[in-house]
C-alpha cells in the first residue's frame, strides 16, 4: 500500500509542479514570496485552492473562510490510514509546535477523503490525539470531492475485503498545503520535508506576507 501511495504521490507531484510552473509565467508584478519558495510557485496561486464547504469535528458546517482565518497547513487523508497519514500529520503537528514556540500561530487542518467512515466524532478523536489545535474536517462525498478538486489532490477508494465492507484503504496524494488568509495557497510540502524545514519555510512566508 505504501508503494502504491508513493507512486501516486510522485505522479501527482509532477502534475502539480507543472501547474505551478505555468502559474509563475502569468503576467504581473514581482513575487513577494520568491525568497521562500523551493518550487516554482507564484504568489496568490489562484489555480490551486479555493472555496469549500465542509463539516468540522464538532458537527458544524464551515467554509474555507471560517477555516483559513489564520495561516494554516492543510492535509488530505483518512483516519483509518495505517501509516502515511498519522506520520505526515504528526510531522505537521511538530512543525506547528516549533512555530508556536517562536510566537507564530499556525492552524493544522486534517481534511478527510473518507467521508463514509470519518464522522465528526471520529475526526475529533483522531485530531485530538495528534494536536490540541488540529481541526478535523469531513462532509458529504460531494463536499469532500469539491474540496479535493480545489486543491488538485487525488484519492481513490480500494475495493473492500470480501465479507468486510467496512475494511478498505484509500489511495491518496500526500501533499501538505500552506494557505494564508489574504493570499490563499502559497506553497506545498512533500513527505520528505522535515518538521524543522517546514517550520522554517512557513515562517518565511508569514514574515513576507
Amino acid at each position: 500500500m505504501t508503494r502504491t501511495i508513493a507512486i501516486i504521490a510522485a505522479l501527482a507531484a509532477i502534475g502539480l509542479m507543472g501547474a505551478l510552473y505555468v502559474l509563475t509565467m502569468r503576467s504581473g508584478g514581482a513575487d513577494q514570496f520568491a525568497q521562500c519558495r523551493t518550487a516554482q510557485v507564484a504568489g496568490g496561486a489562484s489555480a490551486i485552492g479555493g472555496p469549500f464547504t465542509l463539516v468540522d469535528e464538532n458537527g458544524q458546517t464551515v467554509t474555507d473562510a471560517d477555516v483559513i482565518d489564520q495561516p494554516a497547513l492543510l492535509y488530505f487523508g483518512f483516519t483509518y490510514c495505517p501509516d502515511v497519514c498519522p506520520l505526515d500529520s504528526a510531522r505537521n503537528a511538530e512543525a506547528v509546535d516549533i512555530l508556536e514556540e517562536r510566537g507564530t500561530m499556525v492552524k493544522p487542518v486534517f481534511i478527510s477523503i473518507d467521508p463514509d467512515r470519518d464522522s465528526p466524532e471520529v475526526m475529533k478523536e483522531f485530531t485530538d490525539n495528534l494536536h490540541p489545535r488540529m481541526l478535523g474536517l469531513t462532509g458529504t462525498p460531494e463536499q469532500v470531492k469539491a474540496a479535493s478538486q480545489a486543491y488538485r489532490t487525488y484519492y481513490q477508494k480500494q475495493e473492500p475485503e470480501e465479507g468486510d465492507e467496512e475494511f478498505y484503504l484509500v489511495d491518496h496524494s500526500t501533499f501538505t498545503y500552506l494557505v494564508l488568509p489574504e493570499h490563499g495557497f502559497v506553497e506545498f510540502f512533500r513527505r520528505s520535508t522535515s518538521a524543522e524545514e517546514m517550520a522554517e519555510q512557513v515562517q518565511c512566508f508569514i514574515d513576507a506576507s
